[in-house]
C-alpha cells in the first residue's frame, strides 16, 4: 500500500474502513498502523465530510409530484389485433406472388415470341488479343 493510494482510497470511500474494497482493505489498515499520524490527519478529514454526508436527507416524494409524474407519461395505444397483422402479412406475401407472375409471363412472351433484341458486339468490348473488328489501317 503507498500513501497516494492509502489516500485515493479514503478519498473515495470514507473513513469507515468497512466501506474500503474488500481486497484493499487490510493493507490499508496495516498501512494506517505503520504512519499513523499521516493517517488520522487523513481520516479527520474524510470522517468529517462522512458527518456532513450521513445528516443529508432526502425526503420522499409528496403526492402533487407522484401525480405530476403520472400526469406526464406517455399514453399507451391498444395492442393491434393478431387478425389485422395476419392480412398484413398476407398481403405482402400476395404483392411478391404477383411480382414473381409478371416476371415470369414477361420472360416466357419474349422467348416464345423470339422477340430478344440481337446484341452486337461493339469494338469497343474487344481485345487487341482477341481480334479487332475495327479497321484502323487508314490511321
Amino acid at each position: 500500500m503507498t500513501p497516494v493510494r492509502f489516500h485515493q482510497i479514503v478519498a473515495a470511500y470514507g473513513a469507515d474502513p468497512r466501506r474500503w474494497p474488500q481486497q484493499e482493505r487490510a493493507a490499508a489498515e496495516v498501512w494506517a498502523e505503520l504512519h499513523r499520524a499521516e493517517a488520522d490527519a487523513v481520516l479527520a478529514d474524510a470522517a468529517g465530510i462522512d458527518a456532513w454526508l450521513a445528516v443529508d436527507q432526502v425526503d420522499p416524494p409528496g403526492a402533487a409530484l407522484q401525480q405530476r409524474i403520472i400526469g406526464s407519461a406517455p399514453v399507451l395505444q391498444p395492442a393491434v389485433p393478431r387478425r389485422r397483422l395476419w392480412w398484413s402479412g398476407a398481403a405482402v406475401a400476395g404483392v411478391g406472388l404477383l411480382g414473381g407472375l409478371a416476371g415470369a409471363f414477361a420472360v416466357s412472351f419474349f422467348v416464345l415470341t423470339g422477340a430478344v433484341p440481337q446484341v452486337h458486339e461493339s469494338s469497343y468490348l474487344t481485345s487487341s488479343f482477341g481480334g479487332s473488328s475495327a479497321d484502323w489501317s487508314g490511321e
